[in-house]
């Protein structure tokens, strides 16, 4: 099963990567701390303008209302915007504007949880890590990598489990477009589905297989 969804995978993703768009390490930090709880469409338009304006050693001075008027479409915008200028801040006075490959530091910044984290040090650093989003947790679930009571973390480590540790960081990019394009929570296209025949989910639409 495990290979037939890595085929399937590579099929349908054969270049997955990062949705969210960055030039500079703190960058993609902050564009996946704004990611929650919205898509990635919609941070990469206020992530835009933010990173055009200012950059993380500016970030440390701007005026919190201009950044959350910036990044309201977001949600959660204030919040959100307490986030990146506490980050800016320790960021430049432990490393000089610099994103470490440190999981302990980064874990302990406020907005920045294990999925965030496993992002950023997977895209920046190449360290093996699965990121459990909304996506991955859904789709592991449905295609039955997961059990239905697990919580994020056993998802993550199911995952690692069962997938060899070099497919780890591919792997959950191509869960996420999965996820986001085909596997979706409402609708899932079932029809064009290349895993449809591995699904455990009750909500198939598909009868003709």
């Amino acid at each position: 099963m495990i290979k037939d969804i890595i085929i399937a995978l590579d099929k349908m993703y054969p270049d997955a990567k990062c949705e969210l768009y960055y030039t500079k390490d703190y960058e993609l930090l902050l564009a996946t701390i704004m990611s929650a709880q919205t898509t990635d469409k919609n941070v990469n338009k206020v992530t835009k303008i933010l990173f055009d304006k200012y950059d993380i050693f500016s970030l440390t001075e701007a005026p919190i209302n201009d950044i959350e008027k910036i990044i309201m479409p977001v949600g959660t915008f204030k919040k959100k915007s307490y986030f990146i200028k506490e980050v800016a801040k320790s960021l430049v006075e432990h490393y000089d504007g610099k994103v470490p490959n440190d999981r302990k530091y980064l874990e302990s910044l406020p907005g920045v949880g294990r999925k965030t984290c496993n992002v950023v040090l997977s895209n920046l650093y190449d360290v093996p890590c699965i990121a459990v989003d909304t996506h991955v947790f859904r789709v592991s679930k449905r295609l039955g990598l997961a059990s239905k009571n697990d919580d994020v973390f056993n998802v993550e480590k199911k995952l690692m489990k069962k997938f060899p540790k070099d497919k780890w960081t591919k792997l959950h990019h191509q869960l996420v477009l999965f996820g986001r394009y085909i596997c979706k929570a409402k609708n899932p296209d079932c029809y064009n589905c290349e895993l449809y025949n591995l699904c455990k989910s009750k909500e198939k639409k598909r009868k003709d297989i």
